[in-house]
């Protein structure tokens, strides 16, 4: 079987007692998984194998775009079981679960250019009402000693880490370190030393006292392009139905105030009047790029527009 924590062992001389001590260093690196069918998952049978087969303290390098919650949970158990010190060090991703996993470290240390994602869980059900609400009862709960984990390592309240994890929160290492879910970051300390690149203690800090850190959140996102959106094209007041003008006529049978129900228009001289500008096509007649006056749809032009707009976005 193909093993995906690998580890090594190093030795280590405790400074005052001079003893010298084994360190194991592992890898996880993969999706974490109850099963593995082609043995590329990591799973907790295989992660149980491998965390026995040597003793000390461990350093464990975690790169995971997370997985089974159940499994995750598994492993986070066995982590907080293990007698000796477990150092958890992020050096590409920890989400989702696998953030779970990494709140059973010790410390945990994050590389400066690492993420960490935090999220609500998800399943998938079928079947009527009754099991439909079983499976929100499910997630609700599983929701809740996933909380558990962060609240244990971060001391954030319940209420911030859910709002968290409902916005799907993605945290780069200063971030992780400001809201307590790491301990500090890898090779700044070498680097930059205790006071700072200028020798200013506290020189990489802002004006208010935490590290310049970056927190990205999907519904953050997807608020901000609505808002842009509005900014760009401003506030109808209308609903679609309203703008598009289109409603059944009194037998039911027909487009009332968008041209499409056979005539060509009744006003003027004007062959595309009610013409519908979104479904110029749809009219033979009409030779215009534009909404007429009396409709306060959108022009395929004006289509077209928002959504190179939206795709800059995206």
């Amino acid at each position: 079987m193909k093993k995906f924590w690998n580890w090594k062992k190093t030795k280590t001389v405790n400074q005052e007692t001079g003893q010298e001590t084994e360190e194991r260093i592992l890898f996880m690196n993969g999706v974490i998984a109850e099963d593995s069918w082609f043995d590329d998952d990591v799973t907790p049978a295989l992660f149980k194998d491998e965390l026995n087969a040597g003793t000390g303290d461990i350093t464990l390098w975690i790169n995971s775009p997370g997985g089974d919650c159940v499994a995750a949970a598994q492993i986070f158990n066995m982590l907080s079981e293990y007698p000796g010190k477990v150092t958890v060090k992020i050096d590409g991703l920890a989400a989702s679960a696998a953030s779970v996993i990494a709140m059973a470290g010790t410390e945990v240390w994050m590389s400066p250019v690492s993420m960490m994602m935090i999220h609500n869980p998800a399943t998938v059900a079928w079947g009527d009402h009754a099991e439909m609400k079983k499976a929100m009862e499910l997630l609700d709960a599983v929701k809740e000693s996933i909380i558990n984990a962060y609240v244990r390592k971060t001391g954030q309240s319940r209420a911030k880490l859910s709002h968290l994890m409902d916005a799907e929160t993605w945290m780069d290492a200063n971030k992780a370190v400001e809201l307590g879910f790491a301990d500090d970051i890898l090779f700044q300390k070498e680097e930059q030393g205790s006071e700072g690149e200028n020798g200013d203690p506290g020189a990489d800090r802002t004006e208010n006292g935490t590290s310049d850190s970056v927190m990205f959140s999907r519904r953050a996102v997807n608020n901000a392009l609505m808002n842009k959106l509005e900014r760009h094209y401003g506030k109808t007041g209308k609903s679609v139905k309203d703008q598009a003008g289109i409603g059944l006529n009194g037998n039911g049978a027909g487009m009332q105030g968008t041209g499409i129900s056979g005539s060509a228009g009744t006003d003027g001289d004007d062959p595309c009047n009610g013409c519908f500008g979104a479904a110029e096509n749809a009219c033979q007649k009409c030779e215009k790029k534009k909404v007429n006056r009396n409709v306060t749809g959108r022009s395929a032009d004006d289509l077209r527009e928002r959504l190179n707009f939206i795709k800059k976005y995206i």
